[in-house]
C-alpha cells in the first residue's frame, strides 16, 4: 500500500540552516587543514591549498578564515575535540567485562598515534619559532592535557584505588604515547610500540589496582 502523499512529504528531510551549511563548511576546512599540515607541512600549508583539498572556492574560505593563523588554531581546536568525543564514544561503547584500564590504553593510543599525530607534530614545532601561533596553540594543548586528567578521573574515580599515582597516571600515560607516536613517524613499520604499550598496561595494573568490585569477570 502506498505512503499517504502528506506523509511522503513529512519523511522528506526539511533544507538544511545557514547555520548548518556553516558547520558542514567549517568542518571540510577543519578536515582539510589537518590532512595538508601532516602531508606538506606547516609551510607548505596554505589558506590556498586548504581550499583546495576541501573542494570550496578560496572565497567560501575567506569568508570563515581570513588568515592562515586563525584557520590552523581553530583545527587545533576541532582536533583536540574530536579527539576527545570518539575516546568516550568508544570507552562508553565496551563490552561488559572488559578491562576498562587496558582499554583506556588502547583507545588513547589509538587517539594519540593516530593519522593525525604528525599534523599535530607540525604545529607543535612551528610554534616553537612562532610566538603568535604559541600563544594560541599552548592554551589549547594544556587545556586539552586538562580535560584529559578531568576525564580519566571521572571515569576511575570510583574503581581504581586513589594515590599520588592516579592523581599523574594520565600526564604519564600521555607523554609515553606522544613519545611512541613520535618515534613511528620517523619509522612507520617499526612495531616495537606494541611491547612497550603491553608494558605500560602492566605498569597500571601493578600500580593503579582495581577495586575488587570492579574488576572484569
Amino acid at each position: 500500500m502506498a505512503e499517504p502523499r502528506s506523509n511522503v512529504r513529512a519523511l522528506k528531510r526539511a533544507p538544511r540552516t545557514q547555520a548548518e551549511r556553516s558547520a558542514t563548511t567549517r568542518e571540510k576546512l577543519f578536515v582539510a587543514t589537518i590532512e595538508s599540515l601532516a602531508e606538506v607541512g606547516y609551510g607548505g600549508t596554505t589558506t590556498v591549498e586548504v581550499a583546495r583539498r576541501a573542494g570550496l572556492t578560496r572565497g567560501a574560505q575567506l569568508h570563515h578564515f581570513r588568515t592562515k593563523h586563525e584557520l590552523v588554531v581553530r583545527a587545533v581546536e576541532y582536533l583536540f575535540e574530536r579527539r576527545l568525543a570518539e575516546f568516550l564514544r568508544a570507552f562508553a561503547a565496551l563490552p561488559p567485562g572488559t578491562d576498562r584500564l587496558d582499554a583506556a590504553i588502547d583507545l588513547l593510543w589509538e587517539t594519540i598515534g593516530g593519522a593525525a599525530f604528525p599534523a599535530m607534530l607540525e604545529v607543535i614545532v612551528a610554534a616553537r619559532t612562532d610566538a603568535e601561533l604559541r600563544a594560541s596553540v599552548v592554551p589549547l594543548t594544556q587545556e586539552f592535557i586538562a580535560t584529559v586528567q578531568r576525564t580519566f578521573t571521572d571515569l576511575f574515580a570510583g574503581s581504581l584505588d586513589g594515590g599520588p599515582i592516579f592523581e599523574v597516571a594520565p600526564r604519564f600515560a600521555f607523554a609515553l604515547l606522544e613519545g611512541l607516536a613520535l618515534a613511528r613517524v620517523s619509522d612507520p613499520a617499526d612495531r616495537g610500540h606494541e611491547a612497550v604499550i603491553d608494558a605500560l598496561k602492566w605498569v597500571a595494573r601493578a600500580f593503579l589496582p582495581q577495586r575488587p568490585s570492579e574488576n572484569p569477570t
